[in-house]
């Protein structure tokens, strides 16, 4: 591993699939515009339930080039994973059938796997429930992938060619965020040349949102499903369950400048901390997550004064958006009041494990158009929040290091941190 070390990773492709629009191009108009695409949930009945509200993706998997047979096979949030990773890799401009198939590796985080195939498929064998003996004939032939989150990396590995390290990374809500980090370790030590990495997560499902219903996680605001999430607002009440996808193509820095690739950002550090507290629970105070973040800039060799945007997990909780609040100020010192920060859950709502990587690629485009997406919805601000959260408009920045975050429950605190590659020492 030591040999490799000096590997520097790069991001030179990137996919999108969220709600608003499908593709980078939709994603980030939709979020530079501060539009949301929360609304009450179209996919089943939400009557019987707490939170009726969610962003689903407006998907049709046909008209992005998935066949029939492959539609079948796949469950939705594999179908994401597909379609997106096949736009990034466009997007990079890779010639993967020129590369040694074992050198390009995938790798896919999730934090619910198949959940929606799961839920249907259970409605059928059950016949609704009536059974209390299923009828297994009744199943899709492919049901077996359904169970097994792997899956998602497989069909990936399929669609690319990837013969390399093929990995699912199921670390609650940031697995979106574990997975790119843990891609960029396999570059860095030398196990592959190029990762396809990403997450995916399709959640909305009665399961899904009976089980936050439990826990009173999510908004009960359904009489205003377009401003339910409001992440750092005075008046939020839970999260905005979501849905989507977002793929990266990692490759080594001096390999994509040798082949004239367009580098959107290097990754230049990442951590992971856990803190052994409480499954759903966090404590106020944030040190995990500063921990976290101090681990990641010192791999990026980067101070607090040169971050120049913080993309928030901002979900929208009472005990999240405090406990964030502290540990950017433990981790970052002063310029935590000086430094943008925004959650991009305002407009998309939380996909779960999907989001981590979602928001990486906001913080990319960021990067790219020296734009800073706003937070929507943030009309009164929390005394308890009192950072720049940049309410409800787009704001012109210029940004050379980003660094990313993320919460998840089990008590995993991650970060990221993506810089110009100019901007980072060699």
């Amino acid at each position: 591993m030591s040999a490799h070390r000096g590997r520097r990773v790069v991001i030179t492709g990137i996919g999108v699939t969220a709600p608003g629009g499908v593709g980078v191009k939709n994603f980030w108009s939709l979020l530079t515009d501060g539009r949301t695409a929360t609304r009450r949930i179209s996919f089943f009945d939400p009557t019987p339930f707490r939170s009726q509200v969610a962003a689903e993706a407006d998907f049709d998997a046909e008209s992005l080039g998935l066949s029939a047979q492959q539609i079948r096979r796949m469950d939705r949030a594999a179908q994401f994973a597909v379609v997106t990773a096949h736009e990034a890799v466009a997007d990079s401009g890779l010639d993967l059938a020129g590369i040694d198939p074992y050198r390009v590796g995938v790798t896919i985080g999730s934090a619910v796997g198949a959940t929606t195939g799961l839920d249907e498929e259970y409605r059928v064998v059950s016949d609704s429930g009536r059974l209390d003996l299923v009828d297994h004939t009744y199943a899709v032939p492919h049901l077996y992938d359904y169970l097994v989150p792997s899956s998602f990396a497989v069909e990936v590995a399929w669609a690319v060619g990837a013969q390399g390290p093929a990995t699912v990374v199921s670390t609650g809500c940031t697995s979106g965020l574990d997975a790119v980090g843990y891609a960029t370790e396999l570059i860095r030590e030398g196990s592959a040349d190029v990762m396809v990495a990403g997450a995916s997560d399709a959640p909305i499902s009665p399961i899904t949102v009976a089980c936050f219903d439990a826990i009173k996680a999510t908004t009960s605001r359904n009489d205003d499903p377009e401003h339910a999430s409001r992440p750092f607002d005075r008046t939020r009440d839970g999260f905005v369950l979501g849905e989507g996808s977002a793929v990266f193509v990692l490759e080594e820095l001096d390999s994509a400048r040798r082949r004239g690739a367009h580098v959107y950002a290097e990754v230049a550090g990442y951590a992971t901390r856990s803190n052994a507290f409480h499954m759903t629970g966090l404590r106020p105070d944030g040190r995990e997550l500063a921990e976290a973040i101090r681990v990641a800039m010192d791999e990026a060799r980067l101070g607090p004064e040169q971050v120049d945007y913080v993309n928030a997990h901002g979900s929208g909780t009472k005990q999240n958006d405090r406990h964030e609040t502290a540990a950017f100020k433990r981790s970052l010192g002063e310029r935590a009041h000086r430094v943008p920060v925004s959650s991009i859950k305002s407009m998309v709502g939380h996909s779960l494990g999907a989001i981590g990587s979602i928001e990486i690629a906001a913080s990319v485009l960021a990067m790219e158009h020296g734009v800073v997406p706003p937070t929507a919805n943030l009309h009164v601000p929390d005394p308890e929040c009192d950072l720049d959260y940049v309410p409800l408009t787009a704001r012109d920045w210029r940004t050379d290091a980003v660094l990313s975050v993320g919460s998840g429950f089990g008590g995993f605190q991650s970060a990221v941190v993506l810089a110009r590659p100019d901007r980072r020492p060699a």
